[in-house]
């Protein structure tokens, strides 16, 4: 998910790729600051239909050149290193490490939270999934940004792309494929794209009555849109925050497609 709180708004989309991918989120070339994410599969019921499996992340790489850190996070354990000197921690620990240039306070069974002096912010969820009817469960990581407006101009990524804000138009609500669960135009970087509102009625507002509107209209197409659990503030429930879902893994949003965000390894570049 995407906030710009400027305009008190949300995007959302998935990226579903094949297990084992690495992606890109954010690189800052001007500082070093790098996270890449390596995907995991879903479990599959035995007797689930074939067909597009879901996926997670497992496994997260972070790097500040600039600080020489290096940090790795796995469902299982976190390694951080830096200047040769290196801790490993078990989701299970509660700690508290402070450093001229890092903070890292990790919440036993939780989530993790690192500051890098100068440069971000950033909270690490362990998400546990759990099918009661299978007696089964998965755990997942989210990579939440508390704070990011001191990297560069220069930031990318799938997330980094959009740190400095982004500029979009969403034109009138109008019945989608799923019955109450309408659908939008989104102009966005030079694109016109399907979002999808699901959960609300739809209506349609002529121009000349959206400037008389105003707020008013805004608060009721904020209803409209998709839900989307935020865990910045609420890591165990996380908050409800609705956002313009964007389909076919963001396709017109993010500069490129997803496959141009693939790198070699969970600490590269390429």
């Amino acid at each position: 998910m995407i906030e710009l709180p400027e305009r008190e708004d949300a995007l959302c989309f998935d990226i579903n790729d094949s297990p084992g991918t690495i992606l890109n989120l954010v690189r800052d070339p001007a500082s070093g600051f790098l996270v890449n994410g390596e995907i995991v599969a879903k479990k599959q019921n035995k007797a689930a239909a074939s067909g597009q499996v879901n996926t997670y992340f497992g496994r997260l790489g972070v790097v500040h050149q600039t600080l020489g850190v290096r940090l790795e996070v796995t469902t299982e354990d976190i390694s951080l290193s830096q200047d040769g000197q290196r801790v490993k921690l078990l989701w299970s620990d509660k700690a508290s490490l402070k450093g001229p240039s890092v903070n890292l306070t990790l919440t036993k069974n939780t989530c993790l939270t690192l500051t890098l002096r100068d440069c971000i912010r950033f909270r690490v969820v362990r998400h546990t999934k759990v099918w009661r009817n299978r007696h089964d469960q998965q755990d997942y990581l989210g990579f939440y940004t508390l704070e990011s407006h001191r990297l560069s101009q220069e930031v990318h990524g799938l997330l980094g792309q959009f740190y400095h804000g982004v500029g979009f138009e969403v034109g009138p609500l109008r019945p989608g494929e799923v019955p109450d669960k309408p659908d939008a135009t989104m102009f966005v970087k030079g694109h016109q794209l399907n979002v999808t509102s699901p959960g609300r009625p739809w209506f349609t507002v002529h121009d000349s009555y959206g400037a008389l509107l105003g707020t008013t209209l805004k608060r009721f197409l904020k209803t409209a849109q998709s839900w989307h659990r935020d865990f910045r503030k609420d890591v165990k429930n996380g908050e409800n925050v609705p956002c313009w879902f964007v389909h076919s893994n963001g396709t017109g949003l993010i500069d490129g497609s997803a496959s141009d965000y693939t790198v070699s390894g969970l600490f590269k570049t390429v």
